[in-house]
């Protein structure tokens, strides 16, 4: 099979995933990386014994076909539009971009040049979320009219040493973390019609809690916690609750209440995890867990094992690029989930529903045959 040459810019912690899991995926070939700080990507090329380079020789290396943008947030539409600009096909981290505006920019621009265009998070490609996506394509549970997602925690400043972003415009915990939930949903039941939202922070300034500047104050500029309701155009009301003002909780990550059972859903920040189901009168039962390749284990983090298979949605674009089908990480998609949002953070700002603008398909499912495929 004919491999496709990746440069990646940015050369951060995020690169190493992609670096260290690339060659588990058939097509794909990283020859280059970049970072606006050259001894980054000096070290980072040495790691992996690939070439190191400026930017603008990375966008001119003839050898890549696709470059991934891992840059922080702000950078990812300026670089993402240089890639495109560049003549190579584009992947980038979450999120694709901050504002709708800036997302139809770089399809008209994707389209106009014949590129495609691809982006993160892809974990609704594993082997528990595509379990669960067949349970629901199966009409195990019916009709799903309801649920709730939440992600609860007290935020990133007690761990991260220099969190300042996590709590500005184009963050927060909607855009951050909140693509890995759109994305699963999105994935389980198809595009939203249009949301609503109450948002609010509880605290005007956090505390840097590790790191040199422990102790140190950062601003709070964006909210904090966001409580959405989303209507999808399958008539499904899901309650999004998105919030970094939670010491403790006992919420799953996902449930889903169907007319004929209820359907519980793993972390969709992670591949793996463990599926159940509870039919009408019945107790919840754990699913035996599908033969699937993104669902085994790989990774041990700190004691914690893990299926972890970033550049699933990287391989799939390439290997749909190659094969002229649609890749499942795919920019319609990807700017669907940006308007979702942007529109629950514009509705907190309003207090009105807020109607989507885009629309979108759901991505094919990813069988267990489909999944090996992508694999070296």
């Amino acid at each position: 099979m004919t491999k496709l040459g990746i440069g990646i810019i940015g050369c951060g912690n995020i690169s190493t995933a992609y670096l260290r899991l690339a060659p588990l995926f058939k097509g794909l070939e990283v020859r280059a990386v970049s970072d606006i700080n050259m001894e980054a990507a000096t070290a980072r090329a040495a790691e992996f014994n690939v070439k190191a380079q400026s930017v603008d020789d990375l966008l001119a290396n003839p050898a890549l076909d696709i470059v991934i943008n891992l840059t922080i947030p702000d950078a990812h539409y300026p670089i993402t539009k240089r890639i495109l600009e560049a003549g190579k096909h584009a992947y980038s981290e979450k999120p694709l971009v901050l504002t709708l505006e800036q997302g139809t920019t770089l399809r008209d621009l994707a389209k106009a040049k014949g590129l495609s265009v691809g982006c993160a998070p892809d974990t609704f490609l594993g082997g528990a979320h595509q379990q669960a996506r067949a349970i629901l394509d199966e009409g195990t549970l019916g009709t799903i009219t309801t649920g709730n997602a939440a992600i609860q925690a007290h935020g990133p400043e007690s761990w991260h040493p220099s969190p300042e972003f996590f709590y500005q415009p184009g963050a927060g915990p909607v855009m951050d973390m909140g693509p890995y939930y759109i994305a699963t949903l999105i994935n389980l039941l198809g595009p939203v019609k249009r949301v609503g939202a109450l948002t609010s922070s509880a605290e005007a300034e956090r505390t840097i809690g590790s790191g040199p500047r422990q102790g140190q104050q950062i601003k709070v500029n964006t909210p904090s916690n966001i409580q959405a309701l989303l209507e999808f155009h399958s008539g499904a009301t899901i309650s999004f609750s998105a919030s970094w003002d939670v010491w403790h909780h006992k919420r799953n990550h996902f449930e889903l209440y169907g007319t004929k059972g209820t359907l519980y859903v793993p972390d969709p920040n992670f591949f793996g995890g463990t599926v159940e189901v509870a039919l009408a009168g019945g107790e919840a039962q754990v699913q035996t867990p599908w033969d699937h390749p993104f669902g085994k284990i790989n990774q041990n983090d700190k004691g914690r094992e893990l299926a972890n298979y970033r550049t699933a949605g990287l391989a799939d674009m390439a290997q749909a690029h190659m094969e002229g089908r649609d890749h499942r990480c795919s920019l319609e998609r990807t700017l669907h989930g940006v308007d979702v949002m942007t529109s629950i953070l514009k509705s907190g700002e309003t207090g009105q529903f807020v109607t989507l603008t885009t629309t979108c398909t759901r991505p094919a499912a990813l069988g267990i045959a489909e999944a090996r495929a992508l694999l070296a």
